[in-house]
């Protein structure tokens, strides 16, 4: 009986190793994963008319127009002011309050 003890014991061992390792793997990649995307969508159903946005290509631009129906956008960028219609998934980043006409303030240090 006193193998059956040590057999049992090393499999009660394993168990909570394999549990352990499945433990860590959660913590370290499914949930900062999870978390990531969530906090991407909520950054999506956020956006205003006149955020400043960068895409994940790198254009950088002024959103005019949402149209949720769809998931687009509208972003005016450069300086003729060209408009570009993109999905939000093409959202890299939101710059608020980053947006504001230079011109305006220029005028009113003056």
């Amino acid at each position: 009986m006193g193998n059956m003890d040590a057999g049992t014991g090393q499999m009660i061992q394993l168990i909570l190793s394999i549990v352990v390792l499945l433990a860590a793997f959660y913590f370290v990649l499914i949930r900062p994963q999870s978390k990531q995307q969530k906090e991407e969508e909520q950054m999506r159903r956020e956006l205003e008319i006149g955020d400043e946005i960068t895409t994940i290509g790198g254009i950088i631009g002024r959103i005019v127009n949402i149209n949720d129906n769809d998931d687009s956008m509208i972003i005016e960028t450069g300086a003729d002011r060209t408009k570009i219609k993109l999905t939000k998934r093409a959202l890299a980043s939101v710059n608020r309050g980053k947006a504001a006409p230079q011109k305006k303030d220029t005028k009113k240090d003056q």
